[in-house]
């Protein structure tokens, strides 16, 4: 096809996915809307210049009658007017069917954060997400044992990936699709029409939005996909992540930007700490405790969920929580009680504050979860009328950073350098959700975890045990915990990623610049 170059071997079902209308629909997504998103990651640049010159960040004046008038969002369908319980995921096909099987409300299935983007990962990807969505998707695991789809399943919702990450397998004249217009694209040109039949639709998450202009985008693009193929405008419906700080203070113009295909806004953590540290890099007085101590309760991450509470529910649209990540185990009851004792109290909390719902990352989860929004809930579907009026929550509010009685540790460091190169080796490898310590990790918590090394060794950190974070004192906690484990892994240990890993690590965590994310410099590393 004019224009289209696809630099990776397409075998078997692939061809069905990559056919050549289907190429040509995103091709033209890109010819279309690229520039805009040029536009818009160069507009990211400039913001972060102007912040690391005076650290200012404030509700925009441009944008106050859009904040101060009465609106509200269009309804979404009827499957998605309950959310109590989100399972999230990558799209492999036994991940697929276990989370819509779940019980869960809804499945997020990720191309994103929980996703490593090789090219099998990403093309296969869509063949099982179109399996299911035509109910005949079937898994048989090595032992034997057989999967497939219940009568009843959750709701699904798709995460493309953010504005940042290219896909490098094809180009569009000469240059590499936006990897976004092609999970996007893939999935609403083969499975839109399929999903309306059914009496579901095209629902998104949309990741890393930084800005109502960046939402404007996504809008223009629904609406343009609508029309090519023939769909009633406001039958897509996408659920935004505020997981950056400078959409936490657009998140009204970004519902209002959205209003015809809006799904709600949802509360993230990781990222949205990550995002603080990153837009911030400069400023010592933003330095951050151990993330462990960087709980949803502390002043800042109160103002913003509570804002974003209040701010959806007076625009008529769904407020979700963040991620209980925990893995329960067999092998411990004594963890599983403490574990599931603090989910519970998690999810107590978010439904108690208004949430319409919440994530998790184990099917395990759902019932605990599930439990405490029945608790609350009762016999309604949602809780969009409490509106949340008594909420008031200024900019400085959502700036102030300190945690009292919270300091950095060496425990503290020590678990981020492990985690994120473990992370990482299994990310190189191309599996984007692990499991680490009892914990289900994707690519929000190696960010945070090398960013929080990065602003401590950059502002001259010390533990409270009195140690000075230094890249020194780094390499040699990584020394050490590759030592263990090598002793762990035995003799798979050469065969694994690890010392890659560590290179990775040591450039998005050492370097004396902020990489912007780790995922970029990490992309030039798959095949």
């Amino acid at each position: 096809m004019t224009g289209i170059e696809v630099h990776a071997t397409v075998t078997g079902r692939q061809r069905e996915i990559l056919s050549d209308e289907a190429l040509g629909f995103i091709a033209d997504l890109q010819r279309e809307f690229a520039p805009t998103r040029d536009r818009l990651l160069a507009a990211r640049r400039e913001r972060q210049a102007t912040l690391d010159r005076d650290g200012t960040l404030d509700f925009l004046p441009a944008t106050r009658r859009i904040r101060e008038s009465d609106w509200r969002v269009s309804p979404v369908p009827d499957d998605l007017q309950v959310r109590k319980v989100e399972i999230t995921g990558p799209t492999d096909r036994k991940m697929v069917i276990n989370a819509l099987n779940s019980g869960a409300s809804v499945f997020m299935a990720d191309f994103e954060d929980a996703n490593t983007p090789t090219w099998v990962n990403m093309v296969d990807g869509h063949v099982n997400l179109g399996d299911a969505i035509t109910r005949t998707i079937e898994f048989t695991n090595p032992d034997g044992r057989e999967y497939r789809l219940n009568d009843r399943i959750a709701t699904l919702v798709v995460r493309p990936r953010g504005w940042h990450l290219p896909e490098k397998h094809i180009e569009v004249d000469g240059r590499p699709l936006v990897g976004a217009f092609m999970d996007f694209g893939l999935y609403f040109f083969h499975n839109a029409k399929r999903l309306i039949e059914r009496g579901s639709g095209p629902y998104f998450y949309l990741p890393k939005t930084e800005s109502h202009l960046e939402a404007r985008l996504w809008n223009d693009i629904f609406n343009w996909s609508q029309d090519r193929l023939g769909i009633p405008r406001g039958t897509v419906k996408a659920t935004v992540l505020i997981e950056v700080i400078t959409a936490a203070f657009e998140m009204d113009e970004i519902l209002y930007e959205l209003r015809d295909h809006s799904g709600g806004l949802n509360a993230g953590r990781w990222d949205y700490i990550f995002s603080l540290i990153k837009k911030f890099s400069s400023r010592s007085e933003m330095c951050l405790p151990d993330r462990a101590q960087v709980t949803m309760t502390v002043p800042f991450m109160r103002a913003y969920t509570e804002l974003l509470i209040r701010t959806c529910h007076r625009r008529g649209a769904f407020a979700l929580g963040g991620m209980a990540a925990f893995i329960p185990t067999r092998k411990d009851p004594k963890v599983n009680e403490t574990a599931l004792a603090r989910v519970r109290e998690d999810k107590v909390r978010e439904a108690n504050d208004g949430m319409d719902g919440t994530w998790v990352a184990h099917p395990d989860l759902v019932p605990t979860a599930m439990e405490e929004f029945d608790r609350v809930l009762g016999t309604r579907r949602n809780q969009l009328e409490r509106t949340r009026e008594e909420v008031r929550v200024a900019a400085k509010e959502m700036l102030d950073v300190r945690v009292p009685g919270a300091t950095v540790t060496d425990a503290g460091v020590r678990a981020n350098v492990s985690v994120a190169i473990q992370y990482i080796e299994s990310w190189l490898r191309g599996t984007g959700a692990v499991a680490i310590n009892n914990l289900m990790e994707d690519a929000a918590t190696a960010e945070i975890s090398r960013s929080q090394i990065w602003q401590w060794i950059r502002h001259g950190a010390k533990t409270a045990e009195g140690t000075t974070v230094t890249p020194d004192s780094i390499r040699k906690i990584e020394d050490e915990e590759l030592a263990q484990l090598s002793e762990t892994y035995g003799d798979t240990f050469a065969d694994m990623k690890f010392a890659e890993a560590r290179e990775l690590f040591e450039e998005v965590a050492l370097g004396d610049e902020f990489v912007e994310f780790l995922t970029l410099p990490g992309y030039l590393r798959l095949p």
